[in-house]
């Protein structure tokens, strides 16, 4: 039986999925996956500029979901709540079954089609 998230919770679930709800933080997200990087790597990886990475890397570190690490002038990044990556597996895993289910689809029409021409 699940349990009911109490209403006291719920700004706070609902600001974890606000963070996992944009483009960019997800770019994001997906190179820090890889491992720790700095915020020039993650520019690169992202294609984003430096000022828009650093301003979601500050919000993802304010929720929790990514640590800073300081090494002289460099700061690191890396994924600092297990539950990002649990999530992006689940998640992706259902957009998987969701594709190959309309491949599925798609190749039971063409060939039922196929027959009639």
């Amino acid at each position: 039986m699940a349990v009911a998230i109490p209403d006291e919770l719920l700004e706070r679930v609902a600001e974890k999925f606000r963070m996992l709800g944009d483009r960019t933080r997800l770019s994001i997200l997906r190179a820090l996956l890889a491992g720790e990087k700095n915020v020039g790597a993650v520019v690169v990886e992202t294609g984003q500029n430096q000022a828009n990475v650093s301003k979601h890397l500050k919000m993802l570190a304010e929720a929790g979901m990514v640590s800073r690490r300081k090494e002289g002038l460099q700061v690191f990044y890396s994924v600092g709540d297990p539950l990002v990556e649990q999530l992006c597996r689940l998640v992706c895993g259902n957009i998987i079954e969701e594709a190959q289910a309309e491949v599925d689809r798609n190749r039971k029409l063409l060939k039922t089609w196929q027959k009639r021409i």
